[in-house]
């Protein structure tokens, strides 16, 4: 009846309750709010106004994605900003018999992210009365026990707490022998206890009934009832005494099972079945389900491994009764040690990556805490990196430890670290945690382009046709993305001033190399420009390099006839005696070639003659010698038209003119030139026959005079008598020419004619005119070949070596 009574008045209670709701909100700890409500609301009641808490509007909360993150034990009215319950709460059932039950959860805002932590304490409600694990408790009592006597009772457990738990004990109905005591022992303990408040008499009352109610604080209270069943013993005068009163153990959390933890020992004065003493556990209302004792030798033994993080501590009370029903109690505690069976804990609390290769020692990479569940030595960590010399580890505050750069960083070198950090406790043996960190490293753009050759040189053929390739630069940049794009432009010698060069260009996406007009190989022999390749960075980096572009010469030039001048009209004779013999050195035809190389190698050919068969043209020479002796039978002028051919693909050519007089004395060479020039072909012949036959009337009369000094004269007459020819008009052509810029030197000629040899000599003297400085192309690209043009005196020594009896220049002086 009494626990249908307490079942009514809870219902009833459920009935009327008020929710009351208490907002605490504590500066503790930023952005904490505290509230606190009873269990047992229905679902969706109000729990607090956070919007109006956190001074935020209800649409706000709607606009920034409020939720709550945590246990769902509550939810989020975004429209109305209330916090409700999303589900009944039973105390019991969320902190079983824990003095305080706080459920804390994290309100979460965005734009901008915003944590708020939230703490609802669950208030207990008096709704569970106090209930005995046993209906029937029967104690068998001597009768000659003396008052006061106490007796263990077990107490009645009550699933609520704090005030609504069991505040007291009574009897009913009341009687005059027994009365109960209830109170705390140390450490908070309760305790009941029924008490002997005068002597029993069997004979009066063998036994002895009545219950024992408990009652809560509650409003309205509840109570719980268990039957006391009381049998008086015969005299058993001397009750079980145990050796201490407190026992007290030590043993390891990961003890096997079955060990013995300790032995409690007690003694009864008695003898027979009154001294017969057995152990068990008092009934205290603490489970001991991790230990059993042995009813004949007292060991408390284990029945299950026991945990440490669980329990620290076991308490609980042994009961020694003798055979004639007599007891005592004691108390044992059992410290349970702790054993290093908890790795520790890693937890991440801010990782950056990737990271910027230019980040400067000493940045923060990622922040984490470390915890272990074990205690003293085995929960004590330290934290260490696995072979990592560019990052290390650096305690921060509390457990939390900074993983930062130790060095710079570079991507070139290194894309990816893996970094492994190693938690270790100090137990023995050590367990151990590892955390992995993969940091990337972004580039940025500290490397400039490099070029794959150190320098570049580049061929073109003269006469090119615009925008031809030529050729290619390269460049590598070591960054990657936009800051190893390169791209390639012309820059200047110095920065401040702008490419000189037009006729170059290159393609800023390639690197190629374009001639954008023909070059003349005569004008420029090379050109040398400055590439720049410079990556899209910011800042941009740039590498210059040269690029020497080669012009190969073309046979685009004919050979130049310098002498005989081609100028007058009508070319000059060269005099050649009667009496020369075969191989006579008549003159020599003189070109060049503004070409360089194969291009510039001439040759002479005769391509015409009057009497073909009389003349020979040397092939590398020039030289135009007899081929035969001359006889009467010859043209007194013989006409020559000399062909000069360069060694070019294909070959180009020009023609020299030139005429020849053959004479029998020298001596009318003091005829004007211009009449002999001037002679059309078919009177001279006249004029001839005439002369003739004046000169050999002369000759028949002074023949027989001077026929005997003639032998002996003859030849000293022709040595001592020489000839200089067209000196003026050689020298004259030969300035004209230097002028122009066709011949570095001017030259004259000496004719030496002997009796004894056939042959005539030319000989070349020193220059007339200084000089003349080599001609550079206007790009600085070079000068002509020094092989193709003379640069000193010449001496026919060096062009007829084999030719015997020339005049000396120190005898024709003397002469």
């Amino acid at each position: 009846r009494v626990m249908a009574s307490g079942r009514r008045s809870r219902d009833s209670k459920r009935q009327v309750i008020v929710f009351i709701l208490c907002v605490y909100v504590c500066q503790s700890g930023a952005e904490t709010l505290r509230y606190s409500l009873p269990e047992e609301m229905e679902r969706d009641s109000f729990v607090a106004d956070i919007a109006n808490d956190l001074g935020v509007a209800p649409s706000q909360l709607a606009a920034r994605k409020a939720r709550v993150d945590g246990r769902q034990h509550f939810r989020l009215e975004r429209g109305t900003g209330r916090l409700v319950v999303a589900e009944r709460l039973d105390r019991e059932e969320l902190c079983g018999q824990a003095g305080t039950c706080t459920l804390p959860f994290e309100l979460l805002l965005a734009n901008p992210l915003q944590i708020f932590r939230v703490e609802v304490a669950v208030e207990d409600i008096n709704d569970h009365s106090p209930v005995f694990l046993e209906e029937r408790v029967t104690f068998k009592i001597l009768e000659s026990s003396d008052p006061g006597l106490r007796f263990p009772l077990e107490g009645a457990r009550d699933l609520d707490v704090g005030t609504n738990s069991v505040q007291a004990y009574s009897i009913a109905p009341e009687n005059e022998y027994f009365s109960v005591s209830f109170g705390s022992r140390s450490k908070g303990k309760k305790y009941v206890e029924l008490v002997l408040e005068k002597p029993l008499d069997r004979e009066k009352q063998a036994e002895v009934g009545f219950s024992l109610i408990a009652v809560d604080g509650g409003s309205p209270p509840r109570s719980g009832t268990t039957q006391i069943h009381i049998i008086v013993l015969d005299v058993n005068d001397n009750a079980p005494v145990f050796t201490q009163k407190i026992y007290s153990g030590q043993i390891l959390e990961n003890a096997p099972e079955g060990s013995v933890v300790l032995s409690v020992v007690a003694t009864d004065r008695d003898v027979g079945v009154n001294g017969d003493i057995s152990y068990h556990f008092s009934q205290d209302g603490q489970t001991n389900s991790a230990f059993m004792i042995d009813p004949t030798s007292g060991e408390i033994k284990l029945t299950k491994p026991l945990d440490f993080e669980a329990a620290q501590n076991h308490e609980f009370s042994v009961q020694a009764m003798d055979g004639g029903g007599l007891f005592a109690v004691c108390r044992v505690l059992v410290e349970v040690l702790d054993v290093n069976d908890n790795a520790p804990e890693l937890v991440v609390s801010s990782f950056i990556n990737p990271l910027l290769e230019n980040a400067l020692p000493g940045t923060v990479v990622a922040l984490f805490t470390v915890r272990d569940r074990d205690a003293g030595a085995n929960g004590k960590i330290s934290c260490s990196l696995e072979d990592q010399l560019s990052f290390s580890l650096r305690p921060a505050f509390k457990n939390y430890y900074e993983l930062v750069t130790m060095s710079a960083l570079d991507r070139e070198e290194t894309e990816q670290y893996i970094v492994t950090v190693t938690a270790a406790d100090s137990g023995s043996p050590p367990l151990t945690t590892t955390q992995t960190f993969t940091v990337d490293i972004s580039d940025v753009n500290d490397n400039a382009p490099v070029f794959n050759q150190t320098s570049y040189t580049m061929y073109v053929r003269e006469n090119n046709v615009p925008t031809m390739l030529i050729g290619a630069v390269s460049a590598m940049d070591a960054d990657v993305g936009p800051n190893a794009k390169v791209t390639y432009s012309l820059a200047p010698a110095h920065p401040t001033e702008r490419p000189t060069c037009s006729c170059i260009s290159v393609n800023s996406e390639n690197g190629h190399v374009f001639v954008l007009r023909p070059l003349d190989y005569e004008q420029v022999r090379q050109i040398e420009v400055l590439v720049s390749a410079s990556d899209a960075g910011s800042p941009p980096l740039s590498a210059n390099i040269t690029v020497r572009l080669v012009i190969i010469d073309e046979n685009d030039n004919t050979p130049l006839v310098l002498y005989p001048s081609q100028e007058s009209s009508p070319p000059s004779s060269e005099l050649v005696p009667m009496s020369a013999e075969a191989g006579y050195l008549i003159t020599k035809v003189v070109a060049v070639d503004a070409d360089s190389g194969q291009n510039s190698w001439l040759s002479y050919h005769l391509l015409r003659a009057t009497d073909p068969g009389l003349f020979a043209v040397g092939a590398q020479s020039g030289e135009v010698r007899l081929k035969r002796p001359a006889t009467e039978r010859d043209a007194v002028k013989q006409k020559l038209v000399v062909l000069v051919r360069d060694n070019g693909k294909p070959p180009l050519s020009a023609t020299a003119a030139l005429s020849a007089l053959l004479l029998n004395d020298f001596s009318e060479v003091r005829l004007p030139h211009s009449s002999l020039a001037t002679e059309d072909e078919g009177g001279s012949l006249t004029t001839y026959l005439i002369i003739s036959l004046v000169f050999v009337s002369l000759l028949f009369i002074v023949a027989t005079v001077a026929f005997v000094a003639h032998k002996v004269c003859k030849r000293k007459e022709l040595k001592g008598g020489h000839v200089v020819y067209g000196a003026s008009n050689w020298q004259s052509s030969l300035a004209d020419a230097a002028t122009a810029g066709t011949l570095p030197h001017a030259c004259c000629y000496e004719v030496s004619l002997t009796t004894g040899s056939g042959n005539s000599e030319f000989k070349f003297l020193k220059p007339i005119l200084p000089s003349l400085p080599p001609q550079h192309c206007a790009m600085g690209g070079g000068t002509h070949n020094e092989q193709d043009l003379p640069h000193g005196p010449v001496t026919m020594e060096e062009m007829a070596p084999d030719n015997p009896g020339m005049l000396s220049a120190e005898q024709f002086n003397s002469l």
